[in-house]
């Protein structure tokens, strides 16, 4: 197993590079990017561009990644040397594979570089907004499955019920509703939409939470993540659901579970002594790779919509902004999560069930 996770962790390099490089290449085709909008700010709020201009001009040099080169639009009018500052200011004095490997040999030495726009560290931003990101992404997480998984195998073994045709219709309304969309109708019902105000619609704590009591914070923290964590659930628990019934539907219609019975096994001795380690394989090893889905990239509408400060909506402002410290360093950080969490999966497998064995199957 020793050898098989050293050639996973070297695969992960040649990914992790492949990644890094299409993304950039992607948005050196996009137009737009931090050069234009500051000549724009120039054209039309001279004040605050020069400001920012007064500053440092080294800037972040090794994280920018814009369209490159010196075409920029609305350039006219722009004194030659101030246009050249703005490029020095935000790195683009230099070709974009200089500015690609500088970006990537800072990323290894995990200096991940200032945003642009917000006079802060990547790292300090992402620490700010992860607890939000991760209260809604590990109480989604941990919903999603006591209810899929029960639920799940519930309809399994009442496969052809009423119990399972009225469920299934449930699953649909699950799978047919967008999270987001669910989140309006929470907000119209529950946060002073139109009917009742029980639930607030702002941040992850109330204003005065500093001066609760410790009982009176964790109320006050589950009271506001209601609404959020209902909304990503209803759009996370469907297709959970399915593939456990559908995971433990195929164990109990095979041979060992026949001879179980026939020896005089109890249904329960049987579904969940024999069939449950085999049947939950893949929902379990699946755990991984459904937090991280749940985490960046599930919540970003929750957030918006719940004026929830994460990292959902870091991502989305940096994206607009052209931001590309930022959206290049989160984006470095958490394929890289991606990436370990993938092999977590794997090595989950091994542990729940011994048989499995990756090494040997590469030989």
């Amino acid at each position: 197993m020793s050898a098989y996770i050293l050639r996973r962790l070297l695969l992960m390099v040649p990914t992790l590079f492949g990644i890094m490089v299409l993304n950039f290449v992607i948005v050196q085709a996009a137009p737009g990017g931090p050069v234009e909008r500051l000549i724009a700010e120039l054209k039309g709020h001279g004040v605050a561009a020069t400001a920012r201009l007064g500053g440092s001009a080294q800037g972040d040099a090794g994280m920018a990644a814009d369209a490159g080169g010196r075409d920029y639009t609305g350039t006219k009018g722009i004194d030659p040397e101030l246009l050249a500052d703005i490029e020095r200011l935000y790195g683009f004095d230099r070709p974009a594979h200089e500015r690609f490997f500088q970006m990537m040999g800072q990323y290894l030495r995990l200096e991940f570089g200032d945003s642009f726009y917000q006079d802060r560290s990547v790292v300090d931003l992402v620490i700010d907004k992860l607890p939000v990101s991760i209260s809604l992404g590990l109480w989604t997480t941990v919903l999603v499955y006591l209810i899929s998984i029960p639920l799940g195998i519930a309809k399994a073994v009442r496969d052809g019920s009423r119990f399972d045709m009225w469920t299934s219709a449930v699953v649909i309304v699950g799978y047919a509703i967008p999270g987001f969309l669910f989140a309006l109708l929470l907000v119209v019902l529950f946060a002073g939409g139109s009917f009742l105000d029980w639930f607030p619609l702002r941040g992850l704590t109330s204003e005065n939470w500093e001066e609760l009591s410790w009982a009176g914070r964790i109320a006050d923290y589950f009271w506001h993540i209601t609404l959020p964590v209902a909304a990503m659930v209803i759009g996370g628990f469907a297709g959970l659901t399915m593939l456990t019934k559908n995971s433990f539907l195929d164990e109990i219609n095979k041979q060992y579970v026949m001879t179980a019975r026939a020896k005089g096994l109890t249904e329960n001795r049987v579904l969940y002594g024999h069939v449950f380690r085999n049947a939950m394989l893949i929902v379990v090893a699946g755990f991984p790779s459904a937090f991280v889905g749940i985490l960046f990239t599930g919540a970003l509408l929750i957030e918006v919509i719940f004026s929830l400060d994460g990292l959902g909506l870091l991502g989305f402002e940096a994206a607009i902004n052209r931001d590309y410290p930022v959206m290049f360093g989160t984006l470095f950080f958490f394929t890289l999560l991606g990436l370990v969490l993938n092999l977590a999966g794997d090595l989950m497998y091994v542990a729940i069930d011994p048989r499995i064995d990756f090494e040997s199957r590469e030989n």
